[in-house]
């Protein structure tokens, strides 16, 4: 019978103790959560301006939409901080295929995709921050991708390389997404 009393006591125990941890995460979340939100603003305290240049490969139309979505909330983080964007994508190797208006050349599953990478391009050439679209002539070489093809909303440039480089010696910072 004793036993069987140190069982029930201590099941209770535990029982309190899980609800007791429990309760504790239930409350904390949203303090935890707040605080890593507003930890954007300490890495970013008195800057005036986020210079990056954005080296972007992605040929798939479903993650390059993804990745060009990214760029602009970072961007409209950046001014949402105060910290005025300055922008450069950069598209080298399969991306030069998604920068290049002849979506006939795309698998047809890609192609509805791609039309909404063109839109993002188009309205991200726009946007606040963003400087330029560059298109790396090597890579469209490489892709097969006509100079006429490409997008009016981005600008080729001779060496893709040679132009991040250029960025990065300005103090761009270089991000590959």
């Amino acid at each position: 019978m004793e036993g069987r009393a140190m069982d029930k006591t201590g099941i209770a125990w535990k029982v309190a103790l899980a609800f007791l941890l429990g309760a504790a995460v239930v409350f904390a979340a949203p303090v935890m959560g707040a605080h890593a939100w507003a930890a954007d603003d300490n890495p970013i305290a008195g800057l005036k301006e986020a210079k990056v240049a954005f080296d972007i490969t992605a040929g798939e139309p479903g993650r390059m939409l993804n990745i060009l979505n990214t760029i602009d909330e970072t961007r409209e983080g950046f001014v949402k901080h105060g910290v005025t964007p300055r922008f450069v994508l950069a598209f080298r190797g399969p991306a030069s295929l998604l920068t290049q208006t002849d979506l006939s050349r795309l698998k047809p599953e890609d192609r509805d995709a791609a039309a909404k990478v063109a839109a993002k391009l188009k309205q991200l050439r726009g946007a606040a921050g963003i400087e330029r679209l560059d298109q790396c002539s090597i890579a469209m070489r490489g892709q097969k991708v006509d100079k006429a093809q490409v997008s009016p909303d981005v600008t080729v440039v001779e060496n893709g390389w040679i132009t991040l480089v250029g960025y990065q010696a300005k103090g761009y910072a270089y991000i590959a997404p």
